[in-house]
């Protein structure tokens, strides 16, 4: 985890968010752990944010995230209403997990101090482009560009549940499996990805090829959901892509290399299902030269 965020302190990413979002029982660091972590990120230049559970189920994981919330040298993700609840009038952020589908949601949400919100990965460029137009002064668009999807929480953990263990006694072992158990359909098409309590998509969302609509619609922050390896070079491909070093289809040949096993998608974006690619206009063009 130290090497992991050493390399990452000297990419160009501009923030970083810290913190086990997804289940307790995953004590890898220490909370001071965590706080040198992010003390030597922002030694680093970078903007650095601690980020709450997504999913709370016990009175310690309440108490943890009290704590979180008290903490004054750093901004808040808050990824349950519960933190929102306890950093009410303070600047803070919410997650991908904060169901945010109106501008009436994103109003009320800035009048208790929100500064940035992340789109929910099921709502479509036209839905972003509802919320853009209405969104209250002072207030950052945040949108996941790359990365498997989130897409549900449970009480249950299905990871230790495959290896016939109960959930008090799960081993940690999903730590086994860094990018999770992926499971197929009978048809054999690559489709869910467990990882504990959470349940992400089989194929890697990426919107590399959509940079430009990103722009036009004003976003201001394109978060990367890291796999296990090659986090640096999928920076890499970002920036270069942005300040046009790297046309997007370049791009996203290397990043096809560079994902774990399932595939990639885009759907969400484009209004169909998750699970779909859609091509846009310039791969088309590429592939008729």
């Amino acid at each position: 985890m130290y090497d992991f965020y050493k390399t990452i302190s000297k990419t160009k990413i501009d923030i970083v968010y810290l913190g086990e979002t997804v289940c307790s029982k995953r004590k890898l660091l220490r909370r001071d752990d965590w706080l040198e972590i992010a003390e030597q990120l922002k030694q680093s230049g970078k903007e650095v944010v601690l980020s709450s559970m997504a999913l709370i189920e016990a009175n310690s994981e309440l108490a943890a995230v009290k704590t979180l919330c008290s903490n004054t040298d750093f901004s808040i993700e808050a990824n349950d209403m519960s933190a929102v609840q306890l950093l009410k009038n303070k600047p803070f952020i919410t997650g991908p997990s904060v169901n945010i589908y109106n501008p009436s949601s994103l109003k009320m949400l800035a009048k208790l101090g929100l500064k940035r919100w992340v789109l929910p990965i099921e709502l479509s460029k036209e839905a972003l482009s509802d919320m853009q137009s209405e969104k209250p002064k002072g207030v950052e668009t945040e949108v996941l560009v790359y990365g498997r999807l989130p897409l549900a929480y449970s009480a249950r953990c299905f990871t230790a549940r495959s290896h016939n263990l109960p959930k008090d006694n799960c081993q940690l072992r999903c730590l086994d499996d860094p990018d999770g158990l992926l499971l197929s359909t009978q048809e054999e098409q690559k489709f869910l990805v467990l990882n504990g309590i959470q349940t992400q998509s089989a194929k890697t969302s990426n919107l590399i090829m959509d940079l430009h609509e990103l722009i036009n619609l004003n976003v201001d922050v394109l978060r990367i959901s890291p796999p296990s390896k090659h986090t640096e070079k999928i920076i890499e491909l970002f920036h270069k892509t942005l300040h046009k070093a790297y046309s997007a289809s370049e791009a996203n040949r290397a990043l096809q290399k560079l994902m774990p096993a399932g595939g990639y998608c885009n759907g969400y974006w484009h209004g169909t299902n998750g699970i779909d690619w859609q091509e846009t206009t310039e791969e088309i063009l590429c592939q008729l030269s």
